[in-house]
């Protein structure tokens, strides 16, 4: 067995860091893991347009503490600018956009650094991409076409996401353009769904301790038959059945059964049956069950890594938990008790237990990856939050632009509107899409030629009179933001970037479209 030192948490008591004071609430959410992520990316925008919806971006993320930011920006600030753009004033007139929204940015965290460069071409893009890695590019539309495919070319090579984003009137939308598949180990799913009982295959440790709670359980006082936490009830009544029944209750009828004879061992009180025996009997169809291996976790298992993927800290964790699965038959213990009627020191103990079953699975899923010859620089922390999270890991998978087929997406968007109008749902926001993508390399464009421009990619969208009157009104708007749109869409597109970088919650896959009119959101795969 590898020799294992396991750090010891120590005991004094310390106050909470000026960081951790600072990060509070964001630390709640993402955790340290998360933050020390945020605080080693480097993102780069592109801005263009009117601006406002790219420092809205970097404002989302300044905020809670991102490490570095560069924008390129080659205009000049103007009279319009005022008043879509926040981080200008007055005085920012004729001066460089770039500068003056390094400058304000910066103003909301001094733990963060920007630079910025007034210099937009592909000769000094590829300089620049020569001499530094971004691990996030932020593009926001339009821009010259050879502007854009410098970008995409340079995700694909440096494997660096990329979002564009485009704000226009009352519409937007943002693409996340992703070169490699990303992973996703904590998607912050629900307590319950994490939760992992073991009823139906206890370790001897759990079944000793839930056997003591629960010996000669008619001959209790009240109040210790009324703090039996529910766990080892389900143990005791499990035991009896399978005496009688010769195995444990499988069909829905047994389980009903089951719970049946769990409610009649509850004593009643003038305050009804005791609290502990009606969780016993709640959970019976939640957690009498053999554990099965989720879709997305057998995904990982059998997804074919190439030889830059099968080094990385991720998928060798992966596979020491598969070969762990495939030992076991099961995956490592998450470890986490729901809340339940008990005594405190019960529950305090019974949740030890599972805590340290669970610390004993981790500990023997890191064996397996020291065991690895990259593995040693992977800490014990890592894989106890990625067995943690086991049963609910995420794969998005990236993005093949080519095998895109924008017009079969159109017909059936086109033909479930028809339904749609009919049953009176929501109506496809695609038209949105169609008419700001048209316009991805100008400024803005007539109605006439933004349909003409939909029509060469999607020949149907010209007999559609919602891409029609969506085409009007992004013309009439003549390429500006309004800036609660743009808002609204920074900060949708932050919140994608944070989930990219922490690799924690889920990523939409990978185009979101808003109407600012009706205060829509479509997500599609485009």
């Amino acid at each position: 067995m590898t020799d294992l030192v396991i750090e010891q948490t120590s005991t004094e008591l310390q106050g909470p860091s000026d960081k951790e004071k600072k990060y509070d609430r964001q630390l709640r959410l993402w955790a340290a893991q998360g933050q020390q992520a945020l605080e080693h990316a480097d993102i780069l925008l592109i801005n263009s347009g009117s601006g406002a919806v790219g420092t809205e971006t970097l404002k989302n993320l300044v905020l809670p503490g991102i490490g570095r930011f560069t924008i390129i920006d080659n205009t000049k600030v103007c009279e319009a600018d005022l008043g879509v753009n926040f981080f200008l004033e007055e005085s920012s007139l004729g001066k460089s956009r770039a500068e003056c929204c390094v400058k304000f940015l910066q103003e909301l965290n001094h733990d963060v650094s920007g630079e910025f460069h007034s210099t937009l071409s592909v000769p000094y893009l590829q300089n620049l991409f020569g001499s530094r890695f971004f691990s996030f590019i932020l593009c926001t539309l339009p821009v010259e076409a050879d502007i854009l495919s410098i970008l995409k070319e340079q995700s694909t090579k440096s494997k660096t996401p990329l979002i564009l984003t485009h704000s226009v009137g009352f519409y937007s939308y943002f693409r996340s353009i992703l070169p490699v598949t990303i992973p996703i180990v904590d998607t912050h799913h629900e307590i319950e769904a994490t939760t992992d009982l073991r009823l139906l295959n206890p370790w001897k440790e759990l079944s000793d301790y839930s056997a003591a709670l629960t010996k000669d359980i008619e001959k209790l006082s009240d109040f210790k038959h009324g703090h039996i936490p529910y766990i080892p009830l389900l143990l005791h009544f499990l035991e009896d059945w399978k005496m009688t029944h010769g195995r444990y209750p499988n069909t829905y009828g047994e389980k009903i059964e089951f719970k049946k004879k769990i409610i009649a061992g509850s004593r009643s009180s003038l305050e009804g049956t005791e609290e502990n025996f009606d969780e016993a009997a709640a959970a019976v169809l939640k957690n009498i069950k053999i554990p099965m291996l989720s879709s997305a976790t057998r995904e990982v298992f059998e997804y074919q890594t190439n030889d830059i993927e099968a080094n990385s800290s991720f998928w060798i964790i992966a596979d020491a938990v598969k070969q762990f699965y495939e030992k076991n038959e099961q995956l490592p213990l998450p470890g986490s008790v729901p809340d339940m009627k008990a005594e405190s020191m019960v529950y305090v103990q019974l949740q030890n237990i599972y805590k340290k079953k669970a610390r004993q699975d981790a500990i023997e899923v890191f064996e397996t990856v020291l065991r690895h010859p990259n593995g040693k620089s992977i800490k014990l922390l890592d894989v106890e939050n990625f067995c943690k999270n086991a049963a609910h890991l995420k794969l998005i998978y990236a993005l093949n632009e080519t095998g895109t087929d924008l017009r079969a997406i159109a017909k059936s968007e086109f033909e479930n509107d028809e339904v749609s109008i009919v049953t009176s749902q929501p109506l496809s926001l695609l038209p949105i899409y169609l008419a700001l993508n048209s316009i991805s390399h100008i400024p803005s464009a007539s109605a006439s030629d933004i349909i003409s421009r939909v029509e060469k990619d999607v020949p149907i969208a010209a007999s559609n009179d919602r891409v029609h009157k969506i085409a009007q009104e992004v013309a009439r708007a003549k390429g500006g933001e309004l800036h609660n749109i743009s808002a609204i869409t920074g900060g949708m597109v932050a919140q994608e970037v944070i989930k990219i970088v922490t690799r924690q919650y889920t990523p939409i896959d990978n185009t979101c479209i808003f109407d600012g009119i009706t205060s829509r959101v479509q997500v599609m795969r485009i």
